[in-house]
């Protein structure tokens, strides 16, 4: 029995050892205490950055007659904003420390924790959604065009590329309004959900999202779609040059094994390394599109933070977006790993 339990806690020990000197753990961890020190110090800019702008959320409240200048001093006093700025940033970062809670909404009067929670769920179900339509999109149609290079289709690909990165996203946005509004109801105009939707089923619940997201998605896809088009074309072009791809077609292999194993599994690799960045900016860009399609996301709250100057939902707001660069870095660096075993981590900078 004494010998079962030695060989089992030996079995877990071996376990313990292998995780611990695993390369991919390790790497996690590293890039987890870098991305800590990323965000205090990106912390404290957002913090000192907020304090040199001119005023605070009092400046509205003072527009108004009604509220005298002791009520306005009150104000000052108990949302703290009396004391110093590095005391404000101080008791700020313990409480985000050691209670994960960063402060309270000067404007909702709610903690800035529970109001990101509730809008981060619409924001990245946007945001992925986007990606996935992208990338589906994007990548076919980039080594389309580079495989029918200065043909017909190439040509008019180009063309729908170029359009695609020239019109601003706000501009997108409103045609696409226009749109829905001539063919409604087909298409709905605005909100997450219908008016009905408490009472539909659990799949008429998920239809029913899914038909609302339909026009905010084309328009936060159709300028990322447009430039990740454009960077597969270049890349597919710049690897069909290669050595390697000439051997494997003089070696009699199958056209289309050359582009899609040989050729497109290394034209990937640069477009997976920008998928983090990618995602990042889907997060802090969605808010154009949820403006324009009263979509209940993180954009518009971000955006009447700042217009309000509402510190902690400020501070809040940017703490994420940091912690969606690193995350979203961290996953694209895992997944060209898993794409190409040959790149080693250590060396991804």
């Amino acid at each position: 029995m004494t010998s079962t339990r030695s060989t089992q806690v030996n079995k877990q020990l071996t376990r313990l050892q292998n995780l611990l000197t695993n390369d991919t753990v390790f790497y996690v961890f590293k890039r987890t205490l870098q991305g800590f020190l990323t965000l205090l110090l990106a912390s404290f800019l957002s913090f000192v950055i907020i304090q040199l702008a001119p005023g605070n959320f009092l400046d509205t409240l003072r527009q108004n007659p009604a509220i005298s200048p002791e009520t306005l001093e009150q104000y000052n006093i108990i949302l703290g904003l009396d004391q110093p700025w590095y005391i404000q940033y101080w008791k700020w970062l313990v409480q985000v420390v050691t209670q994960f809670n960063f402060g309270y909404s000067f404007v909702y009067k709610r903690s800035v924790s529970s109001l990101l929670v509730e809008r981060v769920n619409a924001t990245l179900l946007l945001a992925i959604s986007s990606i996935i339509l992208t990338w589906l999109i994007a990548l076919p149609l980039g080594i389309l065009s580079a495989v029918k290079q200065s043909s017909l289709i190439d040509k008019v690909l180009r063309v729908v590329s170029y359009l695609g990165q020239g019109f601003p996203s706000f501009i997108t946005a409103l045609f696409l309004l226009i749109v829905a509004q001539n063919v409604s109801p087909i298409l709905p105009v605005g909100d997450m959900t219908s008016l009905n939707f408490s009472e539909l089923s659990p799949l008429g619940q998920i239809l029913d999202i899914g038909w609302h997201m339909i026009l905010p998605t084309i328009a936060l896809s159709i300028t990322s779609f447009a430039g990740l088009m454009r960077l597969m074309r270049g890349q597919m072009l710049d690897v069909m040059r290669q050595d390697y791809i000439q051997t494997a077609r003089a070696k009699g292999l199958p056209e289309d094994k050359v582009i899609y194993v040989h050729a497109l599994r290394n034209a990937i690799n640069p477009l997976i390394t920008l998928l983090g960045f990618e995602f990042a900016s889907l997060l802090s860009g969605a808010f154009i599109a949820e403006f324009f399609f009263n979509w209940p996301g993180l954009g518009r709250l971000i955006l009447q933070a700042v217009i309000a100057q509402d510190l902690y939902l400020v501070m809040g707001s940017l703490m994420m977006g940091a912690a969606m660069l690193i995350i979203g870095n961290l996953l694209a660096d895992l997944l060209l790993k898993f794409v190409d075993p040959r790149i080693k981590l250590e060396d991804l900078k």
